[in-house]
């Protein structure tokens, strides 16, 4: 019970056992939606060359991206730095986007949320992974979004998740501009390429505490947008004690994103009843949220084997994918 008493310093789970591979050989994941430069012909370029093509300008974010891939014609019309990747024709690009907000440093069986949306995001990018394919992601943090560059290669792969792991622990009550919602906005503005899409994150926002299913959550439509163009799997990290209330006498419930401080008497059956019940309509809202949005739901917990969880939903998802991933309602592609 160590990461309930005291805010984790570091990593729980270490890089080799992120993604058992041995366990993964037979699987694949299915990519059903249609992108660029996938399912055209396999894989027909592997580097940036003459039959590449430009993606959109960016921001240029100092430390991150290299200057000789500025664009100077945006930088001087913007007077904004801006620069502007390659992609090769061939290939599919996936991108995950990790939340990494205080609520994600907590766990009880070992192992933190924010870690095991990490082992999962390792386990897709195995799974996803073919010669040529490029596989980046974000890192949001409430101060900032943390961009790793997308690359092909299973030591890219192994570079991406070591420095996820090391990223520093957000502390609690840390503020900042970014929320989920923006974080998923930015994913779906900042690449306009069509691809995998992959978005970890518990899905719960500070003060958020409606419970009827017919209103959205606000990161719902961001995630509706992100899925008319894109395959879009969203993994749902939750941990044990958020979902079955224990029976351990008084404690201190707190948010570690807002000031909400309450002393609870555990041992008091009617109160854990509605405290199960509240997490339960809670959990039915995030999962309603997903089927309108039109895009792949698993939810893992820290008191499984996130291995088997996903491996069991792989197989199964391809009988469903086609269906899943048609456009919301309204939507054309």
């Amino acid at each position: 019970m160590a990461s309930v008493l005291r805010e984790p310093t570091g990593a729980t789970i270490p890089l080799s056992k992120l993604a058992p591979e041995q366990a993964l050989k037979r699987l694949e994941l299915a990519v059903v939606r249609r992108m660029e430069g996938y399912l055209h012909g396999d894989h027909r370029g592997l580097l940036p060359g003459s039959g590449s093509e430009t993606n959109d300008a960016r921001l240029y974010v100092p430390g991150q991206d290299d200057v000789r891939k500025m664009d100077w014609a945006v930088t001087a019309r913007t007077q904004t730095p801006h620069v502007r990747d390659t992609v090769a024709d061939r290939e599919l690009e996936v991108w995950a986007l990790l939340d990494a907000t205080p609520s994600m440093n907590w766990g009880t069986e070992g192992v933190t949320k924010r870690d095991l949306g990490i082992a999962a995001i390792a386990t897709i990018g195995f799974l996803s992974q073919k010669m040529g394919d490029r596989f980046g992601a974000f890192i949001m943090r409430p101060e900032a979004l943390v961009r790793i560059p997308a690359r092909s290669g299973r030591m890219a792969l192994y570079s991406l998740l070591r420095k996820m792991l090391t990223e520093p622990v957000v502390p609690d009550h840390a503020s900042g501009p970014y929320s989920l919602t923006r974080g998923i906005d930015q994913l779906a503005r900042t690449q306009r390429r069509r691809g995998l899409r992959v978005v970890v994150s518990d899905f719960l926002s500070p003060d958020d505490t409606e419970l009827d299913p017919s209103v959205p959550p606000e990161w719902e439509r961001p995630l509706r947008r992100l899925a008319v163009k894109n395959q879009v799997i969203c993994v749902e990290v939750v941990d044990r004690r958020e979902v079955e209330f224990p029976d351990v006498g008084d404690i201190l419930i707190r948010d570690p994103e807002s000031d909400f401080a309450r002393y609870i008497n555990t041992s008091d059956a009617a109160a854990r009843e509605r405290f199960n019940a509240a997490s339960s309509a809670q959990r039915e809202r995030i999962r309603i949220a997903f089927r309108r949005a039109g895009v792949a739901h698993i939810q893992l917990r820290t008191d499984r084997d996130w291995v088997e969880d996903i491996a069991r939903f792989v197989l199964s998802y391809r009988r469903v994918a086609s269906q899943l991933h048609q456009p919301p309602q309204g939507v054309s592609r």
